[in-house]
């Protein structure tokens, strides 16, 4: 049956553009690409059809499809990242930077991040348009199964927006209770994007009434206490005659 919006499906996918590779589920070619982040969760990914989770050239490529479809797609600008604007170029002096400014360098600017593209006496030339702003992406991809349970489409969102697959999930009487691993509050990614995750999950599942997140510190075990080793006996003292 032809995949639609709404539907949930694992994909297996890799992007690149000119020939390099700048994303991947794989994490071989990761490795062997030089994009490898040791702290990214590999492997397919869970998304939902008609929601943007992928880059809008390739979900429009994948719905209408059948699940075990292996393809490839050339993505425009203007369904990839969009056309490079010359307004988003600009002068910024040296002055602004912590580290002295080079070509190549990421740098934020005000809270926009860009990169510098050349250095003119005192001022840098830094570009805000997304890297692959203005770029055809050339896409991969293998549709492996369409996902039906919704505690595996809820863990597959979870995984989408935070990386992480340590989260327990229960769904009873309209509520979906999480249960979060202590301290994952000082996870900025998953802070992020918790408040998107639960619009989804209102949006997608119009059962639901509440959505409960529920954090639990066990209580430390104990250090175990070393066994008492006796003092030992002090031999009796020789006498002289």
């Amino acid at each position: 049956m032809a995949l639609q919006e709404g539907d949930f499906i694992r994909l297996r996918y890799t992007g690149s553009a000119g020939g390099n590779i700048f994303d991947t589920t794989d994490e071989e070619s990761a490795k062997e690409e030089g994009i490898y982040n040791p702290r990214a969760e590999y492997g397919p990914v869970t998304i939902r059809l008609g929601s943007h989770h992928v880059i809008i050239g390739l979900e429009d490529e994948l719905i209408g499809k059948e699940v075990g479809t292996e393809g490839e797609v050339d993505v425009p600008p203007e369904k990839a990242f969009g056309a490079h604007d010359d307004q988003h170029v600009r002068s910024v002096p040296v002055t602004q930077f912590r580290e002295k400014p080079r070509r190549g360098m990421r740098v934020e600017v005000e809270g926009n991040e860009g990169m510098v593209v050349d250095v003119i006496g005192r001022r840098a030339v830094v570009d805000f348009n997304h890297p692959l702003a203005g770029k055809t992406l050339q896409y991969s991809y293998t549709i492996l199964e369409k996902v039906e349970d919704q505690v595996e489409q809820i863990s597959g969102l979870i995984k989408l927006y935070s990386g992480r697959a340590d989260i327990g999930i229960t769904i009873a009487d309209g509520t979906v209770e999480l249960a979060l691993p202590p301290a994952i509050t000082y996870d900025r990614r998953w802070m992020v994007w918790r408040g998107t995750l639960v619009r989804e999950l209102f949006e997608y599942y119009p059962d639901v009434e509440n959505v409960v997140m529920k954090e639990t510190f066990p209580r430390p075990e104990k250090p175990e206490e070393a066994p008492e080793i006796p003092e030992a006996e002090e031999e009796p003292k020789e006498t002289e005659e």
